[in-house]
């Protein structure tokens, strides 16, 4: 089965913590062991797996990603003038496989699942695609 999810975005680029959401999709689903994958149908946002303990790694990533691939360079030539947003949601990637014991999410003390925007504000989607096994 898969599950559309919905949020909206309220800034160019940001990170949402999805985790939650995501262990409730897989608490109601009844699926005690197998595979979680969460993927994005977006050329400008992705998925990821990172820190959820302390805020500034998020304000780290996307500074970063900010100074690899600025909004403005000369040699854009994509006539959205949103190259970066892509170049970020390529580099992010669009999809996270997650393993599933005992009815939860396997995942790191430290780590969350999380929605990246890179071309916000939007109303965007994600899917997830719950596989027992």
């Amino acid at each position: 089965m898969i599950m559309t999810e919905t949020l909206s975005t309220s800034r160019r680029d940001e990170m949402i913590d999805i985790t939650r959401k995501v262990s409730s999709l897989v608490s109601q689903s009844g699926v005690r062991t197998g595979i979680a994958i969460i993927y994005c149908p977006h050329t400008t946002a992705g998925i990821t797996i990172q820190e959820n303990a302390d805020p500034d790694v998020k304000h780290d990533v996307l500074m970063r990603l900010d100074e690899v691939y600025p909004w403005e360079h000369p040699k854009y030539r994509h006539a959205e003038g949103n190259t970066a947003s892509h170049l970020k949601a390529m580099t992010v990637g669009t999809s996270q496989t997650v393993l599933i014991e005992d009815g939860r999410l396997v995942l790191g003390t430290w780590q969350g699942l999380y929605f990246c925007e890179f071309d916000g504000p939007r109303r965007r989607q994600y899917h997830v695609k719950l596989m027992q096994g």
